[in-house]
């Protein structure tokens, strides 16, 4: 009778058993969006420290992304070789040791190494992150799943952008912030043993069974990829261009232009003024409004997730959340306007865009090539990741301000533009797939 209960509990085949791995298999990556986010949370601080130039700063998300190009496509077909499980158990451990590399790092080369280490782990546990929720929700609640598990792993994000100046200038170093990243991390390798075991009992009990060496996907059989997937990867590489490496200097660019502080140093000490002070500096620092753009997105994407289950209109979303890209670049290169409302409308965006253009992977392309589908398509993202930090730092040592970005994101946005209309007639050629719901 214990048994059965205790097997009742704990039924794979239930809802609540998918959302109980959805659950820690969304905070595989909450450690390594807060370690990604948290150089950009303290560049101001890293540059007058380090005697660097925002190049630098450029260079370190780069370094991060130079590994995911060439580690993320190969993390893909590991994962279709030894299955999920294995894969990330690895991957979380290399999150660890980039971290660390990065936390006890004595210069910005050191750094770089780090970030080279972190990212072959990181990009590649997004891949595996992507195939597990493929593996338990495809056919169910799939979009659903991939927005809760984006809304709790940019909370790593929002929390970076929040209190990392802030440990890091009440410790009186930048290194305290990067050990607080470091101990995010080991957090979520925690998740991850915890997934494991959760998916090992799963697997047992429903016979779900892991992708063998037999299944390895070759690499020519890419070129029967359909144009639909292209498109979807194309719009990825732009958009994402368009996002990250902005944020990657956002802190600095709001801290020159509009002499936003980094942190608030308001009211007392205690556990109820720092609640208050990281409320208030959402849109009273430099990292807080930064961090509006995830915000938004752990707000809405669930939303925008679960709509799109239910509806469908996968392109038409692409197509609007694209759009709204482009104006707030506008508005921020060549206004005044406080950043704060600009930033809304870019999360907004930022909800939009990933809440269907992810769970669209796995109906374009076949079952047994969902894990290389997404490895491909996340290294060609990387591609932008690795150069537009760079260019982005490169454009504000070259012209002293940042208005030179400002144009490139916006032609960046009007490319992920063009691309989902390029997707909506590829799509229409399918027979509308992606815009079907249940």
């Amino acid at each position: 009778m214990i048994e059965e209960r205790e097997i009742k509990f704990l039924n794979p085949s239930s809802a609540g058993y998918r959302f109980l791995i959805l659950l820690f298999v969304a905070f595989l990556a909450y450690g390594s969006y807060f370690a990604y986010d948290s150089l950009g949370a303290i560049a101001p601080l890293l540059i007058k420290a380090l005697g660097i130039g925002r190049e630098q700063i450029g260079i370190a998300y780069s370094a991060y992304s130079i590994a995911a190009i060439f580690s993320v496509f190969l993390g893909g077909l590991l994962v279709d070789r030894i299955g999920t499980r294995k894969a990330s158990l690895l991957f979380s451990s290399l999150i660890v040791f980039g971290a660390f590399i990065v936390a006890v790092a004595g210069n910005i080369y050191t750094i770089y190494i780090g970030r080279v280490i972190f990212g072959i782990g990181s990009e590649s546990l997004v891949v595996c992150q992507s195939a597990i929720l493929a593996r338990w929700f495809k056919g169910k609640e799939l979009a659903l799943a991939f927005g809760i598990s984006l809304t709790l792993s940019r909370l790593g994000t929002i929390l970076s952008f929040n209190i990392e100046a802030s440990i890091a200038e009440k410790f009186g170093s930048f290194r305290s912030a990067l050990w607080a990243a470091f101990l995010f991390c080991v957090f979520s390798l925690l998740a991850n043993l915890a997934y494991y075991f959760l998916d090992s009992f799963g697997s047992k009990v429903l016979k779900l069974r892991e992708a063998s060496s037999e299944e390895k996907i070759r690499l020519e059989e890419i070129k029967e990829l359909p144009s639909s997937y292209w498109m979807a990867v194309f719009l990825c590489l732009t958009f994402y261009s368009a996002i990250f490496p902005f944020t990657s200097l956002s802190t600095d660019f709001f801290n020159s232009k509009w002499g936003i502080p980094l942190s608030l140093q308001e009211g007392g000490s205690g556990l109820i003024s720092s609640i208050i002070n990281f409320f208030k500096g959402i849109f009273k620092t430099a990292g807080g409004i930064t961090s509006i753009i995830m915000i938004a997105s752990a707000i809405f994407a669930p939303i925008f997730g679960r709509m799109v289950d239910k509806i469908g209109k996968r392109v038409s979303i692409l197509i609007l959340g694209s759009a709204m890209m482009i104006p707030t670049y506008i508005l921020m290169g060549f206004t005044n306007i406080y950043p704060a409302f600009p930033m809304i409308f870019l999360g907004i965006s930022f909800s939009l865009v990933p809440s269907a253009l992810w769970p669209s992977v796995p109906l374009i392309v076949r079952e047994e090539k969902v894990g290389t589908a997404f490895g491909l398509m996340t290294m060609i993202q990387n591609i932008g990741l690795f150069l537009f930090p760079y260019l982005n730092g490169k454009l504000r040592d070259l012209t002293n301000g940042y208005t030179a970005s400002m144009v490139m994101f916006t032609i960046l946005g009007l490319l992920g533009f063009t691309f989902s209309i390029l997707l909506k007639i590829s799509d229409r050629k399918m027979g509308n797939l992606l815009e079907k719901g249940k």
